[in-house]
């Protein structure tokens, strides 16, 4: 498979929906999540970022909440982003695609004025979130019965 793809964030509803189907591939179909934990309220005022092949077919995806939203999820600081629902299609893993998203993820966090971004990242991707200069802290927590730890890395 080519490498090339683009990212951006999800404006249109296709764009929206084909977001929601690799979340549903990685996380309901391949992790076993139960899907009515998948979506939630979040996802209607969420920026979604999707990465696509030059073919359309989606790649990847992730989310960015702010503001109140955000807080809930990082212990109340409104000034740190909450990225989360970052899931990479099965053949598009190990091509940069997961970076990439996070890359954009910061670069639209950094639009909005952001001096953070926190995620809850599933214990088994922690080498790659700190590689991408993440820090965890706090204990592990388990989120639709899979092992979490909070990160964050400053943005500004």
């Amino acid at each position: 498979m080519s490498a090339a793809y683009d990212l951006r964030v999800a404006e249109t509803e296709a764009d929206r929906a084909a977001c929601f189907a690799v979340r549903r591939d990685v996380f309901v179909t391949e992790q076993g999540v139960p899907q009515e934990l998948e979506y939630d309220a979040y996802d209607t005022d969420a920026v979604h970022v999707l990465a696509v092949r030059e073919d359309g077919t989606p790649l990847g995806t992730g989310r960015l909440l702010t503001g109140e939203a955000a807080a809930v999820k990082n212990g109340g600081a409104e000034d740190v982003g909450a990225l989360g629902r970052l899931a990479v299609a099965k053949t598009a893993r190990g091509l940069g695609v997961g970076a990439a998203l996070v890359g954009a993820i910061e670069g639209a966090a950094r639009d909005r004025g952001l001096s953070a971004v926190d995620l809850h990242a599933q214990t088994h991707a922690l080498g790659f979130y700190e590689r991408l200069g993440y820090e965890a802290y706090g204990p592990e927590f388990p989120d639709a019965g899979i092992p979490h730890r909070a990160m964050r890395k400053p943005i500004g």
